[in-house]
């Protein structure tokens, strides 16, 4: 019948397109590896769950990552979106996993591999006794029932607000520095930075609080002024 012909053809319709897309992940990585064709992976299927057949133009997709490295490379080379174009943020959870958001709805679907993933990936591949090459090999085509679990979410920050508006800046009061994006916090009625705030990555040793680091044209090189 139609279907039964139609069928091997765009499975292997699929399978081209993701053996693209691999080689655009390996490209920017120098070599593939299980981690980026999970990302791959996650990245179809968080698409597809939102109704893209392809990546939507015009910043209509966001794409939250768990984790950054290997992982966000085959993230980047299914979706196209990118930390550069704010359509990828990365919440590192350490977890191979990506919420994929519809800006215009608002509708949000996390994907995630399945816990027993690679002992799957191992039953799918017997022959292959290298667990690295199973991965590897079994992640490229694992049917997704058996590979990732999807799951609708609801973002505890509103999408409006992490996608915030373009031109948007403030000083802030404490340390003078811009702050772009929205993300200023608001204490005693004063715009602070996250850092002024109390919720910076890093610190100023009390010792260093006035030393700063100068360059040096003519030396090429920095020193440091106190």
């Amino acid at each position: 019948c139609l279907f039964s012909k139609r069928q091997p053809l765009l499975m292997e319709k699929k399978m081209t397109e993701l053996r693209n897309l691999l080689e655009t992940s390996s490209a920017n990585h120098d070599h593939l590896c299980p981690r980026q064709t999970l990302g791959v992976r996650i990245g179809l299927a968080g698409m597809a769950a939102l109704g893209f057949s392809e990546p939507p133009a015009r910043k209509r997709l966001l794409v939250i990552t768990e984790t950054d490295g290997c992982f966000v490379d085959g993230l980047t080379a299914a979706t196209q979106c990118t930390v550069g174009h704010r359509t990828l943020r990365v919440e590192d959870y350490g977890k191979i996993a990506a919420t994929f958001v519809d800006v215009k709805t608002g509708a949000a679907v996390r994907v995630a591999p399945r816990l027993d993933v690679r002992e799957r990936a191992y039953n799918f591949v017997p022959y292959e006794k290298r667990h690295y090459f199973a991965q590897l090999e079994a992640y490229q085509i694992m049917p997704d029932e058996e590979l990732l679990v999807l799951q609708p979410v609801e973002l505890i920050t509103p999408v409006e607000k992490i996608v915030s508006r373009a031109g948007v800046r403030v000083n802030c009061s404490i340390c003078g520095e811009e702050i772009i994006n929205e993300r200023e916090v608001f204490q005693n009625r004063l715009a602070l930075c996250q850092a002024c705030a109390g919720r910076g990555y890093y610190r100023v040793p009390s010792h260093n609080s006035n030393t700063y680091f100068q360059f040096e044209e003519d030396r090429k090189e920095f020193s440091i002024v106190r």
